[in-house]
């Protein structure tokens, strides 16, 4: 009966499939050991073996160690137990892997000089305290002195990226770009202006007039007209013009005059920067948010609509 046969090295090489030289590493290591020995001083395994080196063959390429899998099969260790130890480390080694994939491709695909490749690999490796520290930093610089404002309190947690523990490729590429943005002076710059108008035009605003801030009721009343194809240069257009217009004389205290909807041009033309549109891609993806609709064909007929009427 099987229970009783002993195997020598060959027959248990060709029931298990592995090679004589690997049973005979097992063999030397304590972690299969012979039953017996032929009279001639070769070893022999009984039936317990082929399903000892079964269990070592999957537990290696699970990719436990030796000392690990000799302490398992002899029953030191509980295979649950280890099994979790090795999979908390496994997700550690995925995580920093993703993490040097999505850097690797962001370098071929950018054309990444040595310099912003460091650059994008420390990014990458940031903590999370470090993540928001550098968030925090970009929001203090955009806001500063405008963040109690209830308004911007909202605006501010809207622009916070949030990296999950485990991201996929997409958002680590995505969260090193952002945080590159959030780094250039120039943007920031860029932004803080957008923000200080928006304040300013928050600041004159009555309590009984209208809400919206002017990209809002651009995008109300451009929007529409876009879309059913108004040439922004047309008569049919002046109406659309007027209402937005009107909004922002209202949000500034002013007369809907040249100069303003000169100003209106500066204004919009801020707002639609496309360094703006694409932090809040980029951020849409590290928080796994559906992508935003892109505004700037609506800021741009607008522009347009704008400069035909303002030209003397």
């Amino acid at each position: 009966m099987d229970g009783d046969t002993l195997y020598s090295i060959g027959e248990l090489a060709r029931r298990t499939g592995l090679t004589v030289k690997t049973i005979r590493f097992y063999s030397d290591r304590g972690i299969v050991a012979p039953t017996d020995r032929s009279p001639a001083g070769y070893r022999l395994y009984s039936i317990d073996a082929v399903s000892r080196l079964g269990l070592v063959r999957t537990l290696r390429e699970l990719g436990l160690d030796l000392p690990a899998i000799r302490k398992i099969v002899d029953r030191e260790l509980s295979l649950p137990e280890v099994a979790s130890a090795h999979a908390n480390a496994l997700a550690v080694q995925i995580r920093v892997l993703r993490l040097r994939c999505a850097v690797l491709t962001a370098v071929a695909e950018r054309g990444a000089t040595p310099e912003e490749t460091e650059l994008m690999h420390r990014l990458a490796q940031l903590s999370e305290d470090e993540r928001r520290r550098l968030i925090g930093d970009f929001l203090d610089a955009v806001f500063g002195g405008l963040e109690a404002a209830p308004a911007f309190a909202g605006v501010m947690r809207s622009m916070t990226p949030e990296l999950p523990d485990n991201p996929e490729a997409e958002q680590v590429q995505a969260w090193v770009e952002l945080a590159e943005m959030s780094l250039d002076p120039s943007f920031r710059a860029a932004v803080r202006r957008t923000v200080e108008d928006l304040a300013a035009e928050q600041s004159r605003n009555d309590m009984t007039g209208p809400r919206r801030d002017i990209s809002a009721a651009v995008r109300d009343h451009a929007g529409p007209a876009l879309t059913a194809g108004i040439d922004p240069a047309s008569p049919q257009a002046d109406p659309i013009v007027a209402e937005f217009t009107a909004h922002y004389a209202h949000l500034l205290g002013r007369h809907d005059d040249v100069e303003l909807r000169r100003r209106l041009v500066t204004r919009l033309e801020s707002v639609n920067d496309p360094r703006r549109e694409r932090y809040l891609q980029l951020l849409a993806a590290v928080n796994g948010w559906p992508a935003p609709e892109s505004l700037a064909p609506v800021f741009d007929w607008s522009v347009q609509a704008l400069r035909v009427r303002t030209q003397q």
